[in-house]
């Protein structure tokens, strides 16, 4: 299994964000992390991605009589590089996709499931909103978005930071091919009063 075919599933993408900025954590750990989600399929996936090179052991200890792993992510390992981005096909891009609203899905549902949360509070924003761009205006706005996530995502937890899950996508509307229509200026001075 590829590392893309990994990471496509919505259960291994909760895991890698449980597991990102040099968290370890035991199965256990992970388990009470991602609710909804039994045992044995928290395992089993914990399995393949070690398997798959995506995970690692940070270190072992005995407990009652069993060993008692810490895991790892190895971080280089759970991005989706441009060369392999540039190779998926629409059927990859569109299991990627599902897989991410999924795992997106499935995150909220646990944080708005918790009694201490309060979206207000805790400055919860979901928005969408269309922007005309060229192809250009938008490899400069995501350079832009990136540059600004860049500067915060070193910073290391500490007394008062939260993690926050921070999602971004990116789609044209329409077909290329068809041209841009503006508001009619007719009907536009019409609908003023002036026509």
């Amino acid at each position: 299994m590829t590392a893309l075919d990994l990471l496509l599933h919505p259960v291994r993408l909760r895991i890698v964000n449980a597991l990102s900025h040099g968290t370890t954590l035991t199965t256990a750990e992970l388990c009470s992390r991602l609710t909804g989600v039994s045992q044995a399929t928290v395992y089993r996936h914990v399995g393949m991605l070690v398997n798959g090179g995506i995970l690692e052991v940070d270190g072992e200890r005995q407990v009652r009589g069993a060993v008692e792993r810490r895991y790892r992510l190895r971080e280089e390992r759970a991005r989706v590089g441009a060369e392999v981005g540039k190779e998926m096909s629409r059927e990859d891009h569109r299991r990627a996709f599902g897989g991410a609203m999924a795992a997106l899905i499935a995150e909220f549902n646990a944080y708005i499931g918790r009694k201490d949360a309060n979206p207000f509070d805790d400055l919860v924003g979901y928005r969408q909103g269309t922007v005309w761009l060229t192809r250009g205006e938008i490899a400069s706005l995501i350079r832009e978005i990136g540059g600004a996530l860049v500067a915060h995502m070193a910073n290391p937890p500490a007394t008062g930071r939260r993690p926050y899950l921070l999602s971004t996508i990116f789609f044209p509307l329409d077909d290329p091919a068809t041209p841009a229509r503006g508001p009619n200026k007719t009907t536009s001075r019409k609908r003023r009063g002036t026509a």
